[in-house]
């Protein structure tokens, strides 16, 4: 087998350099498997108080206890309640008292004949305006309103009701009474722009 062997530099020797040389590659190995990491890749330390947090253990006990005890008095009282009527030990003779009870009663009484004084004047007061004065203008602005406009009052309302009864009556021809209405307010219409040109032309 090491006549076979071809060394990698050249020996006068095969056999021996075939054994030094597997001596030396397992040296070799035998240090890539003993060498040591340079970069610690080590999980690190685990400390017990910052794994068991005692202190927020020592705050839940507390509060465990404290829980435990108003729970221990409230059953207590309940049973206490239920062996007895229910009664209560909080009542007292105790009188609720005020120190300017009469002051405020003296403030009250002055404040409300005030107010009696204040009212008597105000029912007293005679209006400064006059209502029924105001119904008798109104109604003379509507003489004159009367008197100036062109239209009636419901004019628009009868043409409406002259629409609707022409379309019941029929749909297809014009009513005399509607284009007689529509003249008279086209012409009337007419007669407005004429004076109004008119007056213009004076001026």
């Amino acid at each position: 087998m090491h006549k076979n062997y071809q060394p990698v530099k050249p020996a006068t020797n095969k056999l021996l350099k075939k054994r030094w040389d597997g001596a030396a590659h397992d040296m070799h190995r035998k240090k890539v498997a003993s060498a040591k990491p340079v970069v610690d890749t080590s999980s690190p330390h685990t400390y017990a108080h910052l794994q068991s947090k005692l202190k927020k253990l020592q705050l839940d006990e507390e509060r465990h206890a404290v829980i435990d005890r108003d729970n221990r008095h409230l059953l207590e009282r309940m049973s206490e309640i239920m062996r007895t009527r229910g009664r209560v030990d909080n009542w007292n003779g105790y009188e609720p008292k005020s120190l300017n009870k009469a002051k405020r009663t003296r403030e009250l009484i002055r404040v409300t004949l005030e107010n009696q004084k204040i009212l008597a004047r105000i029912q007293a007061k005679q209006p400064q305006y006059s209502v029924k004065k105001w119904e008798e203008d109104w109604v003379d602005t509507k003489k004159y309103m009367g008197s100036i406009r062109r239209y009636s009052d419901d004019w628009y309302q009868q043409m409406q009701k002259e629409k609707r009864r022409s379309r019941q009556s029929s749909r297809g021809t014009r009513p005399q009474s509607l284009s007689r209405a529509g003249d008279e307010i086209e012409t009337e219409v007419s007669k407005t722009e004429q004076e109004t040109s008119v007056a213009a032309t004076e001026q």
